[in-house]
């Protein structure tokens, strides 16, 4: 009976061994990284950054272990550029993604994200991670521009924005009155192949979460980078079953909760593979909320104006950095930026970034891991090819003017430019121009040494296929 015993304890023992080699290993390796990207979500769209009524017990979760981040931007109001930024670490006007005529790639765009530009996904793929990139991508749609070009070794998701390819003869408002997932053409591809066309909207966040769990469960062995970038909340929207009707918020809120519900599953993956203590998970959007599209659109929370727009709500985005004994659990006041994340990853995987171009990120891993001061103090909003305006520490310069809804009417150079306080007036209420000609001239001598060293690329979003 003691032998049988002894044997019992001795198989125990060995088994929490080998449990804790296969957790140590996990752990030991090179970190993984996750970008969920939503579409369109505004500022004010989650309960941690004070939405009302939209429940986000996940998100809001992230953010109480880890960082909520309240200064942080995209490097563009509109998806494609956006997009382009956040892949690259550059400028969108440095990688021709930027437009004056078309802000964003089309269905009948002949360009895309050039080949010569270096991704997260290409240069992780140079430290050894497994890359995955699950959702829409918009930065291309012809086989050279998709994900699997650009350092990817599997994609799974819809190309370009879900309201293009539109199939009925309706007015553009009349298409997201009484959204049906048929007006909509939209191919879901996988690698490079169409797998059903139209993609069945209703069901598309389950589906991309699925994937996204599937890739973590067969990657736990190996460092990856998942990059999930949700098609919604942009219009038409679209809610799965289980989640319709169920929010205060409306439809726009059903959306957001089963997002939220995504962000669960994420989690529990990292957790169930004991990936949650070596994996850096990021949450953000790409732009503001569509506001042209009243309920059907979100909120800059007290930011002013929206998508479309470099006013605040249009380029100020909720973030939420998370990663158990990695993050400093902190609310982070400090500027960031989508622009940051390239080098960041690259400088916590040990990972090389080439000199050979300008990068305008910063490693900001310091802020993530210790709390400390960004390196990151000014940031330029561009508007197609025009620099629309300018911040330096609390200080944001204005150069031009436009609706702030997101209309897409021509720019206005302002007669003088206007400067707000971002830190006082986050609503951009109280121009101080009069007041601050110390700020003024050294905002004015930043942006002339910004301008004398841009070489803009050439655009790649009005080529249009014959």
């Amino acid at each position: 009976m003691r032998n049988l015993f002894n044997r019992i304890l001795y198989f125990l023992l060995f088994i929490s061994l080998v449990g804790a080699s296969n957790n140590l290993n996990a752990q030991s390796q090179k970190p993984n990284f996750i970008i969920i990207f939503t579409d369109d979500q505004g500022y004010g769209d989650l309960g941690v950054y004070g939405h009302p009524t939209i429940k986000t017990p996940h998100i809001d979760q992230m953010a109480m272990e880890g960082q909520k981040w309240t200064n942080f931007y995209v490097a563009a109001n509109v998806c494609t550029p956006s997009r382009s930024a956040i892949m690259t670490g550059r400028l969108p006007v440095r990688t021709g993604m930027y437009s004056n005529k078309r802000r964003v790639l089309f269905p009948d765009s002949d360009g895309g994200l050039p080949q010569t530009e270096n991704t997260i996904a290409r240069l992780l793929k140079q430290s050894g991670y497994a890359t995955a990139a699950i959702g829409k991508w918009h930065l291309g749609h012809l086989p050279q521009y998709l994900p699997t070009s650009h350092g990817f070794d599997y994609y799974f998701g819809i190309p370009y924005s879900n309201d293009m390819d539109r199939v009925n003869d309706l007015t553009y408002m009349e298409y997201f009155a009484d959204s049906k997932t048929e007006n909509f053409n939209v191919p879901l591809m996988r690698n490079e192949e169409i797998i059903e066309r139209p993609a069945d909207q209703n069901t598309i966040t389950k589906r991309y979460t699925e994937e996204a769990v599937k890739f973590i469960n067969s990657h736990k062995d190996d460092p990856f980078f998942l990059y999930l970038a949700h098609s919604l909340p942009h219009v038409p929207l679209f809610a799965g079953e289980e989640f319709l009707g169920t929010s205060e918020r409306g439809l726009y809120g059903d959306i957001i909760e089963e997002i939220d519900w995504s962000v669960g599953e994420i989690l529990n993956a990292l957790k169930k593979n004991g990936l949650d203590e070596n994996t850096y998970v990021v949450f953000t959007s790409d732009n503001g909320p569509w506001l042209i599209f009243n309920e059907q659109g979100g909120s800059s929370g007290s930011l002013f104006g929206g998508k479309g727009t470099s006013y605040e709500g249009g380029v100020r985005v909720p973030t939420v950095i998370w990663g158990p004994g990695n993050v400093k659990p902190a609310v982070i006041t400090e500027i960031g930026s989508t622009l940051d994340l390239l080098p960041t990853f690259c400088g916590l995987s040990g990972t090389a970034v080439p000199d050979d171009r300008v990068y305008d990120g910063f490693d900001i891993s310091s802020v993530f891991v210790h709390a400390k001061e960004s390196p990151r103090q000014s940031m330029f909003y561009y508007h197609g090819d025009h620099l629309f305006a300018v911040r330096k520490g609390d200080f944001k310069l204005y150069l031009y003017k436009n609706n702030p809804v997101g209309y897409p009417e021509k720019l206005e150079v302002l007669e003088r430019p206007s400067l707000y306080n971002l830190a006082v007036d986050p609503s951009e209420r109280f121009d101080l121009y009069e007041k601050n000609p110390e700020v003024i001239e050294s905002i004015t001598k930043l942006i002339e040494e910004h301008q004398a060293n841009m070489v803009f690329g050439e655009t790649q979003l009005e080529r249009v296929i014959n």
